[in-house]
């Protein structure tokens, strides 16, 4: 039976039209729910809703079931509508009339909002970390290789002379700013919905504060109305820090397709890590590449797709609110992946060396010809007139020397600054606080 149910089922065709994908994406809040149960029964016990034997019963048991969670042999039944429903039924199958206590002075939409909250924190915890990773692998990276030379390139025409150190610590620092938009997106998770119940709260003395602490949330959300609106709101936000880290993976594989390219061949990967043709023998095809390209290709419409479903809502709850868990929860798995195997393709990836040395590049050296002439005296435009018109005739022929020295260059990665922003960004997650929270509830 479902929590809802009073004297009369659903159409068979309604319920399995409302329920949709809700049980599988249900499991990923498992563990999430069973931690929202034990803050919420020792607030109930703390208020005198649950006696002293009662709630150590039911913690008893919430730690066995997450036990099985974490085992990986939790299920949910035949019949059971959804995590929550699950959860109180073998509670109540064990405890009898305790196990149906549970629910007091909760809704189903503050505790799928607290399951929700306890998801994102931990998963966005995870995909920082994955970052921060791949963070490192760059800045090491850039520093092995900040004397290699390749073309810089604008409008895909050759530009100026760059280096992969260059291009490895352009990379890590666009992280950094990803990570700052995802710690962003962490503050608006990490605060606490329960209480709220089905959004007006209840006449019951719950308290919040309580239940903030128990459950290592920063603070609470204190209106219990928008504490409902805040579903959908803050999977967008939460859309928007994943589309911002997919951004960076994207175009960094795509960058990594085109210098593959026989035509360049500045870069090459072992053939284990490519595939080839059916048909041409000759094929080593950039497969983990493009799907990389295309896996977050998918995640930055994330944001738009979530503002679509939940656009032009009034406050309360909505069941349009459900389709979003089937479109966000396996992004974090996907990003997971990419940031993986985009470790593994770097860390095998062999780079070509004197790249700059072939007649074909020697224009990328006009720019440094041209500061040359007016470090002499020469007037820029002049000198800018003087390199184009041998560039006209064929008869440039540049020293190839290149000496830049200002920060951020190729002769200045700063990549000691960039990592310093980055521990700085990392500090202000804070993420000891809901990680000690967690393991204080299942001791």
């Amino acid at each position: 039976m479902k929590l809802w149910q009073k004297d009369k089922a659903s159409l068979r065709e309604v319920d399995l039209f409302t329920v949709g994908n809700d049980r599988e994406m249900d499991l990923y809040l498992a563990s999430a729910d069973v931690l929202g149960s034990l803050a919420h029964i020792r607030m109930l016990e703390s208020i005198g809703l649950l006696t002293h034997q009662e709630w150590a019963d039911l913690s008893a048991e919430l730690k066995q079931i997450h036990q099985g969670i974490i085992g990986g042999t939790f299920r949910l039944e035949e019949g059971s509508e959804d995590i929550h429903s699950q959860i109180e039924e073998m509670l109540t199958r064990t405890l009898g009339d305790t196990g149906k206590k549970i629910h007091s002075g909760r809704s189903r939409n503050d505790q799928v909002l607290v399951d929700i909250r306890i998801f994102l924190r931990l998963r966005l915890q995870e995909l920082a970390e994955s970052a921060r990773d791949f963070f490192n692998l760059l800045i090491s990276l850039s520093e092995k290789h900040r004397q290699d030379l390749y073309p810089g390139y604008s409008h895909l025409q050759i530009a100026m002379p760059s280096s992969f150190g260059l291009w490895f610590g352009a990379y890590a620092e666009s992280l950094v700013d990803d990570l700052i938009l995802l710690e962003a997106a962490y503050r608006v998770v990490n605060k606490n919905p329960l209480g709220s119940a089905a959004g007006y709260g209840s006449s019951f003395p719950l308290n919040r504060s309580l239940t903030t602490e128990l459950l290592g949330f920063d603070q609470l959300n204190y209106n219990v109305v928008y504490a409902q609106m805040g579903r959908g709101k803050t999977e967008r936000v939460v859309a928007q820090g994943l589309s911002n880290l997919a951004a960076t993976l994207s175009r960094l594989a795509m960058d990594l397709c085109f210098y593959m390219n026989q035509d360049l061949g500045f870069v090459s990967f072992p053939d284990e890590l490519t595939t080839g043709s059916s048909i041409m023998p000759h094929k080593k095809n950039p497969d983990v590449l493009e799907l990389i390209r295309a896996h977050c290709n998918r995640i930055q419409s994330l944001p738009a797709e979530i503002s679509l479903l939940t656009a032009n809502l009034p406050s309360g709850y909505h069941r349009d609110f459900q389709l979003l868990k089937e479109h966000l929860f396996p992004a974090f798995d996907t990003l997971k992946q990419c940031f993986s195997m985009a470790s593994l393709m770097l860390s095998e990836m062999r780079i070509r060396k004197g790249i700059l040395d072939e007649d074909k590049y020697r224009n990328l050296f006009s720019v440094e010809e041209v500061n040359r002439l007016v470090l002499e005296g020469i007037p820029f435009r002049d000198a800018y007139r003087a390199v184009g018109k041998q560039i006209g005739e064929g008869s440039f022929k540049p020293t190839r020397e290149i000496h830049h020295t200002l920060e951020g260059s190729i002769g200045n990665l700063c990549n000691d600054q960039i990592t310093r922003m980055m521990e700085e960004v990392w500090l202000d997650f804070h993420f000891d606080k809901p990680r000690e929270a967690v393991q204080r509830l299942l001791s």
